[in-house]
């Protein structure tokens, strides 16, 4: 056995194992994921000299378990296993000399880690995003110089002068370290994608790897140094073996900079005072006279008698185009608000309970009102929203009814498309399903933007605009300035309002295709058409019940819309930050008192403050 074993230490590629064990070939995730998925679905084979590529049949994910029982006496016995087998004198001299075999594959390996890591540090990506304090003295280079220097002395079999790089070379590791977290701060900034979370990951695990390999080589006693090195290669195979935690792992700093910038965004959209509750009823006015239109169209697509996607197609343009009109004219359309908001009020929470943390006795409790004060902006906005979306709809889209039975003797929108309206927004149908699941789709929009924003960060497409030789030669310096400024400002908004229009459009037709008969319930839609049913049957359709059943359907619709996208966001958000709501049982009585002590602050803001020396 002893043989055996001496045998295949000498055949293989030691040093692929410490190596590249655990680490990606390529520095790109979408690699990394199709490799992890061929090794899941296809069989490894025995047959290869590759250490790296034999480990994962070697050891399971539950031998973590006996291998951190094994004791020194059990080390001992495994160690003169795994030795060569030779007389006592050769086998006591070969575990004595420095330059073993398996120091020899180490030194080979921790030369090629110092490499990939140097090579990291030097990608554009990466540097262009480190802090400049940390990249001073240029630590990356040295950590090449002093890696090599360790390594010559390790195989030359000098102990004093491998112990005399060691400091310097984990002092350029911890610096190195420091240098790709601090790729974090610029974030904001300069955008992040998952290839880039993706080569920080790997940096910082190839140092520690290195790290790990020093321990073995400098250890008096190494034989506790490989069986910890054992453990981390074989948490790295189980690691390795998962999907999800890769993707984990690696989107969970791009949704919470997409989160951050819909946080950015809904600020906006929270009203705090009665001066801005006054603007957002006046925004939510405009974006309800604009939907009225939007209503009218809609009907007339549909007259046209397309085809499914064509259908879909021209009334996701429809509704696109009004909501960035809506956007360009400084308006609102309520249901957009809570998927945009719900990351600020995450932001908002993370900061609570930071300050309930470091507060004193009783502040924690003034930290949780200061919450639900936001929610109660939040829920007074909201409100606001929707009444003032709802306030207009439905008055347009009658006058207009009114007007055009007056002019052409009939309305624009007829008797049996009014039937078709009362059966299909009955609260008794499908209806609360659609509107929930059009509020999956305004929080799909939500993320939508937060992506696109981050992507045109990333590629510095605002400056681009300003400086790009064309652009400049066409507008001019000033408004190559202007429009990169205007760019940069409406980019999200835009995104957001060109894929909810198209997915409120082209969802339901891509949906018929495969057999799901799933249709879409907005809340101002949706009154914009049971406005057009009562201009056309006149009245009288007050008296039947089922308009009521509609007017249901719509107060339902609006629930949903509202609850489901915000219930979504601010799941993401507080997930995309690593806050877990431990506090939920003190935040709830807060809430409480609020509702007990003044409930319609939920309603109407407090007065405005009265301004300095007034």
């Amino acid at each position: 056995m002893r043989g055996l074993l001496h045998a295949f230490w000498r055949e293989v590629d030691a040093p692929a194992l410490f190596a590249d064990f655990g680490f990606a070939p390529r520095a790109a995730l979408m690699s990394e994921l199709r490799q992890r998925l061929v090794q899941r679905v296809l069989p490894g084979t025995p047959a290869t000299r590759d250490l790296a590529a034999l480990f994962p049949l070697l050891f399971e994910p539950q031998d973590l378990d006996w291998l951190g029982r094994m004791d020194a006496a059990l080390l001992a016995r495994l160690a003169a296993l795994l030795a060569p087998a030779a007389p006592a004198a050769a086998l006591a001299a070969e575990q004595a000399a420095p330059t073993a075999h398996w120091r020899i594959a180490m030194a080979e390996a921790l030369t090629v880690l110092v490499s990939e890591i140097r090579a990291g540090g030097f990608a554009p990506a990466m540097r262009q995003r480190m802090s400049a304090d940390l990249l001073d003295g240029d630590p990356f280079r040295q950590l090449a110089q002093v890696g090599d220097r360790f390594g010559d002395a390790v195989l030359a079999g000098d102990a004093d002068a491998a112990l005399a790089q060691a400091p310097y070379l984990r002092a350029l590791l911890d610096r190195c370290r420091a240098a790709a977290a601090s790729i974090h701060d610029h974030l904001a900034e300069a955008g992040v994608s998952v290839d880039l979370v993706f080569r920080m990951d790997q940096l910082r695990a190839r140092c520690d790897r290195v790290e790990l390999l020093m321990d073995a080589l400098l250890a008096p006693d190494p034989a506790p140094e490989l069986l910890r090195l054992t453990r981390s290669l074989v948490q790295d195979a189980a690691e390795r073996r998962g999907v999800r935690s890769l993707m984990a792992r690696h989107y969970s700093l791009l949704a919470r900079k997409v989160a951050e910038r819909s946080a950015e965004t809904g600020e906006g959209y929270i009203t705090r005072t009665r001066a801005e509750y006054r603007r957002m009823l006046a925004r939510a006015a405009g974006g309800g006279t604009v939907l009225a239109g939007t209503t009218f169209l809609k009907f007339a697509i549909g007259g046209l008698g397309l085809s499914a996607f064509w259908g879909g197609w021209w009334a996701g343009v429809n509704y696109a185009a009004s909501f960035v009109l809506i956007h360009l004219l400084h308006f609102t359309v309520a249901t957009k608000q809570p998927a945009m908001t719900a990351p600020a009020m995450a932001a908002r929470l993370g900061e609570v309970q930071k300050a309930a943390a470091t507060a004193g006795e009783g502040d924690d409790e003034r930290a949780a009102d200061g919450f639900v004060d936001e929610i109660a902006n939040l829920i007074r906005s909201q409100t606001a929203g929707i009444l003032g979306n709802l306030a207009l709809v439905a008055p347009v889209v009658l006058a207009v009814q009114a007007a055009s039975r007056a002019a052409l003797g009939e309305p624009l929108v007829g008797g049996a498309t009014a039937e078709h309206i009362l059966h299909d927004l009955t609260a008794l149908g499908p209806t609360p399903l659609f509107a929930a699941f059009t509020g999956v789709l305004l929080f799909s929009a939500s993320l939508v933007a937060g992506w696109v924003e981050n992507w045109f960060v990333f590629y510095r497409l605002d400056s681009a605009i300003a400086w790009h030789p064309r652009i400049v030669q066409r507008l001019g310096a000033a408004r190559a300035q202007r429009w990169a400024a205007w760019a940069r400002a409406n980019v999200s908004g835009l995104a957001a309002n060109v894929s909810l229009g198209l997915m409120l459009g082209l969802v339901p037709a891509i949906a018929s295709f495969f057999g799901l008969p799933i249709q879409v319930r907005h809340v101002t839609l949706s009154t914009g058409q049971l406005a057009a049913a009562l201009g056309a049957e006149g009245i009288g359709l007050l008296l039947d019940a089922s308009f009521w059943w509609c007017a249901l359907g719509i107060v339902l619709t609006g629930l949903l819309n509202v609850g489901v996208s915000f219930a979504l966001a601010f799941k993401v958000a507080l997930r995309s930050r690593g806050i877990r709501v431990g506090e939920r049982l003190r935040l709830n009585a807060a809430l409480r008192r609020r509702l007990w002590r003044r409930p319609w602050s939920f309603l109407w803001p407090p007065k405005d403050p009265a301004p300095p020396g007034g």
